[in-house]
């Protein structure tokens, strides 16, 4: 469909907009661009594509339909987008799975599908699924970095004479592989050395894939900056010196009866997903994953955080807390309680305890050396440099730890310590205590993760499908040379 002059000028304007990075006029121009000339399927997509962006999941799938509808190029590349948003965003698996199947017909070969469909196998416990998805993948490109690294991540290892991890080593050997794809190789071949007791050989694997990592960021990667790290927890320490309430009356409602929040927080791989799991055994309690909505407050309509908060008008907070109780019914409309498990919840204690007064939060901990281990172990985005260096690690964790002190000494009778160690050890009396905590009765059902059906969004989601166990506590003993620099720094910091 052709456009007039204006037609044309418009789109300019909304384009401009989105590259100058204000997406909701952005948003707003295309909008007024479709009500005029709404043939236009690739403005319809970069709508849809900015609404997903703003957390607008509902309008977004209607304008990837609308973008469907008026014959956008790469049809399957709409459907891979709206499976995401059924999947990640409103946990909703069988959508998730028919726009999957649909992008996978019309193009059997679309390898972003082949990866979504396998990661929501894996998200819901079908390792069969995943494993023949993964080995469609290898049948299309035998040599598919991604494909070798994910389909090792469903083995269990133990001899070093595997086959697999000959192909893992012969993958990494190949000149021409990219940074990018290294670390994914690498990480995959680090766990697999772990599992066969080659300590030495695996912390090799995982140095230089964390190298890797580093390196496939290119010039965008920002070194971890720890005056920067202090700077930041002084501000947040300084900003709430006392107990922070909202106690203005109630304006703004939200427009269900949603499930209540139950905050969980922690560093990476200090059991919060294991905690969350547990919990959602309850029938009144949903695992909600990692909930964006309070980060990307903070981030647009909160800044500049913490400094803000002195000054911000009590509708827009309550705004904010109707927001995000009407964002936990459209997406868990049933349950009585629903948990929002970020590891950066941590920081984000204060605004959770003005918008909702009552709200419990969990906090789990683990073993200060075993969980600084698992961080470097694990494949991170490189936004987090803090996780591409021990040392680098030890520091974060004593700056998570110090401004945790703080929101305890405030906030200490909603706090909940939850150590992974205790609950892998002897987990009745653990979870008997989470579940008064939050408000719940026992049940018995909570004491175990069911192996399929309920989807773990992590990158532990294989483990915590596994039968309680001790095996991953006092896991740094069999690193102790290498952790030794690390070790006397959370000792004794200097």
């Amino acid at each position: 469909m052709s456009v007039s002059e204006s037609g044309e000028e418009m789109l300019a304007a909304a384009t401009a907009l989105e590259r100058e990075g204000r997406v909701l006029e952005a948003i707003a121009a295309y909008e007024q661009l479709l009500e005029f000339w709404p043939g236009l399927p690739d403005s319809w997509y970069n709508l849809a594509r900015l609404q997903r962006q703003t957390g607008q999941y509902s309008r977004a799938l209607a304008s990837y339909q609308e973008a469907l509808e008026r014959q956008v190029t790469q049809p399957e590349e709409v459907h891979l987008n709206r499976g995401v948003i059924f999947s990640d965003c409103l946990r909703q698996y069988e959508a998730a799975e028919r726009e999957l199947a649909q992008a996978l017909a019309l193009n059997p070969a679309y390898v972003p599908a082949l990866v979504n469909l396998a990661n929501l196998h894996e998200d819901l416990g079908r390792r069969d699924l995943a494993a023949a998805v993964y080995e469609q993948m290898l049948r299309l490109d035998p040599e598919n970095p991604q494909a070798l690294a994910r389909y090792a991540g469903l083995k269990v290892f133990s001899d070093i004479e595997d086959p697999f991890i000959g192909r893992l080593r012969d993958a990494l050997a190949k000149p021409e592989m990219v940074s990018a794809d290294r670390a994914n190789v690498g990480f995959a071949l680090g766990r697999a050395l772990d599992g066969c007791a080659a300590y030495d050989a695996a912390f090799e694997a995982y140095r230089a894939a964390n190298r890797h990592s580093r390196e496939s960021a290119g010039s965008a990667f920002r070194d971890y900056n720890l005056d920067l790290e202090e700077r930041y927890v002084d501000r947040l320490i300084a900003a709430f010196p006392a107990r922070a309430r909202f106690d203005a009356p109630r304006m703004i409602t939200p427009r269900t009866s949603p499930p209540q929040p139950i905050f969980i927080c922690g560093m990476f791989r200090s059991g919060s997903t294991l905690t969350e799991q547990l919990i959602a055994g309850h029938p009144q309690a949903m695992a909600g994953g990692e909930i964006d909505f309070l980060p990307r407050a903070v981030a647009s309509r909160l800044a500049p955080f913490p400094e803000s908060m002195a000054s911000l008008s009590p509708l827009l907070l309550e705004t904010l807390a109707a927001e995000y109780l009407d964002l936990l019914n459209d997406s868990f409309p049933d349950p009585a309680y629903a948990k929002d498990k970020r590891a950066d919840n941590s920081l984000l204690i204060v605004v959770i305890k003005i918008l909702f007064s009552n709200a419990k939060i969990i906090h789990t901990t683990r073993d200060a050396l075993d969980n600084c281990l698992s961080i470097y172990f694990l494949h991170l985005d490189q936004t987090m440099s803090y996780a591409l260096d021990l040392m680098d690690i030890g520091h974060h964790y004593r700056q998570y730890l110090r401004l945790m002190m703080h929101w305890k000494s405030l906030y200490a009778e909603d706090i909940l310590d939850v150590n992974y160690d205790d609950l892998v050890k002897d987990p009745r009396p653990v979870v008997e205590q989470v579940l008064s905590f939050a408000g719940l009765n026992w049940d018995e059902r909570c004491l175990s993760v069911p192996r399929a059906g309920r989807a773990v969004k992590t990158a532990s989601a294989w483990q915590v499908r596994e039968p309680l166990y001790q095996h991953s506590s006092g896991r740094a003993r069999n690193y102790q040379r290498q952790l030794s620099a690390l070790l006397d720094y959370l000792n004794h910091p200097r």
